[in-house]
């Protein structure tokens, strides 16, 4: 195992070329759910070596931004399933960023503008970057990315969406209050 204050170039590199990473967070009440979510389609960035952020898609939960909005913890956990093996866990504290918001116009840019669906950003200031061997991890071919999520949102339109965020998204599993998307759609 090694650990680093912030995130090496090399590592910076790895992260971009991953197809599929894990975010994992939690609520404070001992009873509640421990999240772990995987996460692809090319939405996580590395800003800088103690920042990451990640482009968040409307889907069925919105466990993580609960976790966040309560008490910012987060793990985001990479493997290698093709190549050198490694495991990469970046622990840090984050944040949710909503359209409107001013970082918004600083982060958004940096992902594809055309993909459907965007419900906010998870801004993490990474903590600890730890990397280990990775050596009972598959190797696995990568194919394709799936394009149900977007092709959903495509179909349901901006409109749609926003709808969907407020009726399905608004609390955790847990009862804990996510972001207001009182907003205009993204």
């Amino acid at each position: 195992m090694k650990v680093y204050p912030g995130i090496p170039p090399e590592i910076a590199a790895w992260i971009a070329d991953q197809k599929i990473f894990f975010l994992a967070s939690a609520p404070l009440s001992p009873q509640g759910h421990v999240n772990l979510s995987p996460r692809g389609l090319d939405s996580i960035r590395v800003v800088d070596p103690n920042q990451v952020v990640i482009l968040d898609l409307t889907g069925s939960g919105n466990e993580t931004a609960a976790h966040l909005l309560e008490n910012g913890r987060i793990t985001v956990m990479m493997c290698a399933f093709e190549g050198k093996p490694m495991i990469l866990r970046l622990f840090g504290e984050g944040e949710v960023i909503l359209p409107g918001d001013d970082e918004w116009a600083d982060f958004r840019p940096l992902f594809d503008a055309d993909i459907p669906g965007v419900r906010q950003i998870f801004r993490i200031l990474v903590t600890r970057v730890q990397t280990s061997c990775g050596e009972a991890v598959p190797l696995m071919d990568f194919v394709a990315h799936r394009d149900e999520l977007t092709n959903w949102a495509h179909e349901k339109g901006a409109a749609g969406i926003a709808q969907y965020q407020k009726e399905k998204n608004a609390v955790s599993i847990d009862g804990l209050p996510g972001p207001e998307y009182d907003r205009e759609p993204a």
